[in-house]
This record gives C-alpha cells, sequence and structure tokens, in this order.
C-alpha cells in the first residue's frame, strides 16, 4: 500500500504534466505559465482561500463561482477550464503543489534553475545579480530564478539551496561547524 505523500506526490505530477502537454501542443506555455504564477502569488497570499478549496461542506458549482469572480477572463481558457475541471473532480485541494509542480517543469523545460536563498537581510540588486552568476556558474543553466526568504538567526551571510545541493555560507553554519570541531577534539 502507497504512503499518501507518494500518492498526494502522483496526483500533483500527473495532472501538472497533463496541463504541460496541452499547453506545448496548443503552443501556449508561457501564457499557462503566467496563469499558474499568478495563481500559485493568490493562494500563497490568501490561506482563507486554501481552506475553501480544500473543504468539502463547499459545493463544486460554489467554488466554480469563487475561482470566475476571482480569476475572471484573466486566465487562458485552456487554464480555467483545467481549474473547472480540478472541481469536477474533486482535486481542487491539490492546486497549489499543482501550481508548484507545473512551474518545475517549466523551469526545467527552459533550463532555469531554482535556487532557495535564506539571508538576513534583503538583498541589493548587485548582490542578486551576483548570486544568480554564482548559481549559473555552478549549475551551467541558462537562467537561475531566485527565492529568497528572511532569517535573522543566521546572523550573517547566506543559504544557498539548488535542488538537494545546500551551500552554507552563513556566521551560524560557521560557528556549528567551528563547534563541531572543538568538539570533537575535546
Amino acid at each position: 500500500m502507497k504512503d499518501g505523500g507518494m500518492v498526494r506526490g502522483e496526483i500533483l505530477e500527473r495532472y501538472a504534466q497533463a496541463l504541460m502537454s496541452l499547453a506545448q501542443q496548443s503552443n501556449i506555455v508561457d501564457q499557462v505559465g503566467n496563469d499558474m504564477s499568478s495563481i500559485s502569488e493568490t493562494l500563497k497570499s490568501s490561506e482563507d482561500l486554501k481552506e475553501f478549496f480544500a473543504n468539502p461542506i463547499y459545493k463544486p458549482e460554489q467554488k466554480k463561482a469563487v475561482l470566475s469572480q476571482i480569476f475572471g477572463d484573466g486566465l487562458h481558457s485552456y487554464t480555467r477550464n483545467f481549474l473547472m475541471l480540478l472541481v469536477d473532480r474533486r482535486r481542487i485541494m491539490f492546486l497549489p503543489g499543482i501550481c508548484s509542480e507545473f512551474q518545475a517543469l517549466l523551469r526545467k523545460l527552459n533550463q532555469i534553475v531554482l535556487a532557495e536563498v535564506t539571508t538576513v537581510r534583503e538583498l541589493t540588486d548587485d548582490q542578486t545579480q551576483a548570486l544568480k552568476d554564482k548559481v549559473i556558474a555552478l549549475t551551467g543553466a541558462h537562467q537561475v530564478e531566485l527565492e529568497i526568504k528572511l532569517d535573522p538567526e543566521l546572523i550573517g551571510g547566506v543559504v544557498i539551496k539548488i535542488g538537494s545541493q545546500v551551500i552554507d555560507a552563513s556566521i551560524r553554519g560557521q560557528l556549528q561547524r567551528i563547534s563541531l570541531r572543538l568538539g570533537g577534539a575535546a
């Protein structure tokens, strides 16, 4: 028997891949990609909306009405139809994950690397560009998207995560490594 996380992952993958295939066949990958980014940002900014879609008490017609009200004609018709299909199949609660999976497929298609950067404070434009250049040099990607998170506990420096690779150039990380070495020497 499969665990719930694996099944959920398969659902996200399957729907994202289906939408990507449709977008590629219809030559609208960029439009659908923009739609999915917009939907993702909307969902990230509203926990209530995510809870509404996940709640089985609300009827499919209510969920479709809310989708139409929020996004209206701002989405490509294929994206709108996809959202309605998710409601009909009772999969709309997976929409945030499907958006993320679609964006990952789009990055792969366009040879774009996503780097998650954790830093103490906002980066300047020069620092952001230097980080992008460094990640391009490390990965050989054509482009880099940075997802920047702030964490005051780092003290200083940055932590960069590219896929499963983590580059810890933070002061906190350096202090931890020193502490481990000193603890091992005792």
